[in-house]
């Protein structure tokens, strides 16, 4: 017989399911990272290549690819996108809910 293992249904925000002080920001971050990760792959560019289109040294990239953002916001991030040659869009939607007490910050890849 088998043992059953306890398991807990998280919610869409991992940060928020790991107790992270800000999970939103962390998760936007992590999204924008991500998809600058995507577009060097797709460029085929090495580390040290999309350092110097970035302007930043070889350690900060892998350091953004490899998912450490402490020093990182999200301005470079979106400059970081805008110099590869990304359109950047922000939308401020509708009012928040009264379901929810905060609003919410979600990253989408058109």
């Amino acid at each position: 017989m088998r043992k059953k293992i306890p398991v807990t249904v998280g919610s869409t925000n991992v940060y928020a399911d790991l107790g992270y002080d800000k999970p939103d920001e962390a998760l936007a971050k992590a999204q924008l990272a991500a998809r600058i990760g995507e577009i060097l792959e797709i460029r085929k560019l090495t580390q040290s290549a999309a350092a110097e289109l970035l302007g930043i040294d070889q350690p900060k990239i892998s350091a953004l690819i490899r998912g450490r953002l402490r020093g990182f916001s999200y301005e470079r991030l979106l400059k970081f996108l805008t110099d590869l040659g990304c359109d950047v869009e922000i939308v401020v939607t509708r009012p928040k809910t009264r379901q929810r007490s905060r609003g919410e910050v979600l990253v989408k890849v058109a």
